[in-house]
């Protein structure tokens, strides 16, 4: 009987909230509690976001009626606008902003730079060239637009690392040669523009603002399908992330293989940010800020990817819902207030870097 007890004992769960651990007899996990709490409000925060943005629009919803037609028990006529039009924009808004603000983690603490996100090193830009090109010379759907992007994305990942590559790849030449080649898309970009007819131009001059404008059942599968594939293996490596933002040589001491980390970690952030694009077109600055608002909210050290990601997921769907609360439509594409704020949160960036005296 005392066997048996000791083994009941080992196989118990044990919950420490002050010291964030969760454990049983074979195995233990490890969590920041205040990490934890904010991701905790940050869903809660992006689901009335979420509410309040399938609610807008010429046919006025309560919050109680959009949750109670989710359900199955709303207004006559509301399931049709929220199932078919409105929740379709909603989702892809949360998993384009996920998707976005954890690449951005990842990205950020690769390169050990709070600029080194998907949009100033390139990435991002590649993911679009690689869809335009489907988009104008192919006249793709939804499906091929998305190869295309993957295919651009990981084309522009693969030269970006063997240009930034010296006995290694260290962070500050990856951010460097990525604005390079983020300069050279932008030229390419601007010639397919040139050589499109008036109608394909029109077409992917709306796409590459950043728009969730007529997003279909089409564009979530497309987003969900990456985070399924990706997000796993993300949140498997962000351990080996930690450790490899204490350098190469600590990483390597303490059983981590630094190029290796580096390289997986690459091409998921990188199919994490094509898959995105291919969902709603290159939406500015999220990628960039989420992992810097997370980084201080939790306060927490190391990457944050999962607060990053749900940051990232509550400001595309925050600014989806205010171009709809201030346009009084949805035509506007939520790229461009995104694109504001992130202009002023780059701004911001540089005169911290300032005050640091690493700039």
């Amino acid at each position: 009987m005392s066997v048996l007890q000791d083994d009941r004992n080992r196989a118990a769960v044990r919950v420490d909230l002050r010291r964030g651990l969760l454990s049983t007899g074979h195995w233990s996990l490890r969590y920041d509690t205040r990490a934890l709490l904010v991701c905790v409000v940050l869903v809660g925060l992006g689901a009335c976001a979420t509410v309040f943005a399938i609610g807008t629009g010429r046919y006025e919803l309560s919050p109680v009626q959009v949750v109670r037609t989710l359900a199955g028990n709303g207004p006559p006529g509301a399931e049709f606008i929220v199932l078919d039009l409105r929740l379709p924009r909603a989702l892809v808004a949360v998993l384009v902003g996920f998707a976005m603000g954890m690449a951005g983690a990842v990205f950020q603490s690769l390169t050990r730079n709070p600029l080194g996100s998907p949009d100033i090193t390139g990435f991002g830009n590649g993911a679009s060239a690689g869809a335009l090109v489907a988009i104008i010379l192919f006249d793709a759907g939804d499906a091929q637009t998305a190869i295309g992007a993957v295919c651009g994305g990981f084309a522009t990942a693969a030269a970006v690392y063997l240009l930034a590559w010296k006995q290694g790849v260290h962070g500050y030449r990856l951010v460097l040669v990525g604005i390079g080649a983020s300069a050279v898309l932008g030229s390419a970009t601007s010639y397919l523009y040139v050589r499109a007819d008036i109608g394909k131009a029109a077409q992917a001059a709306n796409w590459m603002i950043g728009s969730l404008n007529a997003r279909d059942w089409g564009e979530v599968r497309i987003a969900a399908l990456g985070e399924v594939a990706l997000v796993p293996v993300v949140l498997v490596y962000a351990r080996r992330l930690t450790v490899l933002e204490m350098g190469d040589d600590t990483a390597a001491a303490l059983g981590v293989p630094p190029e290796r980390t580096r390289l997986v970690l690459l091409c998921a952030g990188t199919g994490l940010t094509a898959m995105a694009v291919a969902a709603s077109g290159p939406i500015p600055f999220v990628a960039m800020a989420a992992p810097q608002l997370a980084r201080r909210v939790t306060r927490a050290a190391g990457p944050n990817v999962l607060p990053a990601a749900w940051t990232g997921a509550l400001l595309v769907s925050a600014a989806d819902l205010l171009t709809q609360r201030v346009t009084g439509s949805a035509l506007l594409p939520v790229g461009v207030v995104t694109g504001v704020g992130g202009g002023a949160c780059l701004a911001w960036l540089l005169r911290a870097e300032r005050r640091a005296d690493r700039v």
